[in-house]
């Protein structure tokens, strides 16, 4: 498995078909079925251009998984000027996203991405937060494995409707 950067649309359609799998997976029974579906997994172009420029944003701080040339996670952390969530301050970055292709969970691919992106920081950063359905138990597990703790609750809205979340957060290893 390789961790790199995203080199062209081809992995941007990977990340996008990573993403909504594990959506669908992790989600359901949180969020309603239709939302879920609307998760794109085979993405038109329109929407590999929205993504595209999304992460093109933030270059510095996106990795992808690719095994056997295809896209199979994507980690996103934001710090300094890159738009972060309003619970993250200054010295501090925000794990906006990572997702792993559910037929892909349990290989350790989440936590390589997780580690990988960490390295990515500034020196600045000394504390990563980031924020989860609170009903995501995958997730939490997952966050609570890898030395995050819940330090807050917040709340999500999805197609207009508001769902509970937990805020975690986690020192930075130097």
């Amino acid at each position: 498995m390789e961790l790199r950067r995203i080199e062209d649309r081809s992995d941007v359609r990977g990340v996008i078909r990573a993403h909504g799998r594990a959506w669908r997976a992790a989600y359901d029974g949180i969020l309603p079925p239709d939302v879920l579906e609307r998760q794109p997994i085979d993405p038109d172009p329109e929407t590999v251009d929205g993504w595209e420029a999304g992460l093109r944003e933030n270059r510095e701080g996106v990795r992808i998984a690719v095994d056997d040339g295809r896209v199979c996670g994507f980690v996103d952390l934001r710090w300094g000027d890159a738009e972060t969530k309003p619970f993250v301050g200054e010295g501090e970055a925000d794990l906006k996203a990572i997702y792993v292709d559910p037929d892909r969970w349990g290989e350790g691919i989440g936590t390589s991405l997780l580690e990988r992106g960490l390295t990515l920081l500034p020196d600045a950063v000394d504390v990563v937060r980031l924020e989860a359905f609170a009903d995501n138990d995958v997730g939490a597990r997952f966050y609570e494995r890898r030395g995050f703790e819940a330090t807050g609750r917040g709340s999500h809205e999805v197609v207009g409707e508001s769902y509970p979340t937990t805020i975690y957060s986690r020192a930075v290893d130097r």
